[in-house]
């Protein structure tokens, strides 16, 4: 009785550490073709071996400049977009992890309705043409739903999202933009996921609009018990709202951490420029004169070594010629801090 007791806490704790999802050296490269015959002269790197896992109930914010990725591995985490190699694990409602990236048409039907996406734009990703009822019913009917149930669990969700569901029967022109994003919201949770991407749903945003929106998240993460992937290049919203923080570059990651932990002691150079574009009140604050000079590197040629290291004003030799690693840098009993930068240690880039 006892043993048996032990091992249902085991399982227990075992079940709760394992991940929601685990994303193992996710690679998407779209291929360059030119000339009459539409050959394949190369490929652009967009996700290039990214891995990182989401535990429940957390928010991971993935960050970085424009172009580096972040969007892409979003929609091929959620198979918009067919992964080029790697492995996607999800642990579904039931305690089952599947591979997503081995799913057919079929199965991922079924699966979507647990992954959902808010989406960045809330003027061009409501159909003006179709009312709130049919727009946020749309994932229902899609999964099979009545047309008296779908009534129910839109006006259930509006409510939910702080809308009245009185005007369910109206257009998306006659809503300001927060009400449209908080529409976009309803539709992401009609099918009750347990894993939401957020592609940064307050950019386009008002800025007296956008904390509204961003507690409206918080709330429904809390009374829900949501799984956040929070994607976004404002890093003051990602300290208000992430548990942990993931810096893309130019579709590598190169630096993953607690988000207080980034903040206060950022381990790579690309890190700490991205932390000095933040506009402070103090003006004695600052990362030690960390700016981003030069252009991006391209994507869809191959870097010897690392890519930051031609904007990268603490680059050395070895640092041009040899890639590092995306390797765990924290002191031993410290939360977890991967960077990958071969001089880490050597350089401060604390304020």
């Amino acid at each position: 009785m006892h043993e048996t007791a032990t091992t249902e806490r085991i399982d227990q704790a075992t079940e709760a550490e394992t991940p929601v999802l685990d994303v193992r050296n996710l690679k998407k490269h779209f291929p360059i073709e030119r000339g009459f015959l539409r050959r394949v002269v190369g490929h652009v790197k967009a996700v290039d071996d990214v891995s990182f896992t989401l535990r429940a109930g957390e928010t991971l914010g993935l960050v970085g400049e424009s172009g580096c990725g972040k969007t892409t591995t979003a929609r091929v985490i959620l198979r918009a977009l067919d992964p080029t190699a790697g492995s996607i694990l999800f642990r579904t409602e039931s305690g089952e992890t599947i591979d997503v990236a081995t799913l057919g048409p079929g199965e991922l039907k079924a699966l979507r309705r647990q992954m959902q996406m808010i989406f960045q734009d809330p003027y061009s990703s409501l159909n003006p043409r179709m009312p709130i009822i049919d727009l946020v019913a749309e994932p229902l009917r899609a999964h099979g739903w009545g047309r008296r149930a779908c009534e129910d669990r839109v006006a259930e969700v509006l409510e939910l999202v702080g809308l009245d569901p009185q005007y369910m029967r109206r257009y998306p022109h006659a809503f300001s933009g927060g009400q449209r994003q908080r529409i976009g919201i309803a539709r992401a949770l009609a099918l009750s996921p347990s894993l939401v991407v957020a592609d940064e749903p307050v950019s386009a945003l008002d800025v007296s609009i956008q904390a509204q929106i961003l507690n409206l998240l918080e709330e429904m993460q809390k009374r829900l018990g949501l799984t956040y992937l929070f994607i976004t290049h404002d890093l003051s919203v990602v300290r208000y709202v992430c548990t942990r923080v993931a810096v893309m570059y130019v579709g590598k990651l190169v630096e993953l951490a607690e988000t207080d932990t980034l903040f206060d002691r950022p381990m790579h150079p690309y890190t700490a420029a991205l932390l000095a574009a933040v506009p402070d009140l103090d003006p004695h604050r600052g990362w030690l004169g960390e700016t981003l000079t030069g252009e991006v590197a391209d994507p869809s040629k191959e870097h010897a070594g690392c890519p930051f290291a031609p904007r990268c004003k603490h680059a050395i030799d070895l640092c041009r010629h040899e890639p590092p690693p995306l390797e765990n840098k924290a002191p031993d009993g410290s939360p977890a801090h991967q960077a990958a930068c071969h001089r880490v240690g050597e350089i401060d880039l604390r304020a």
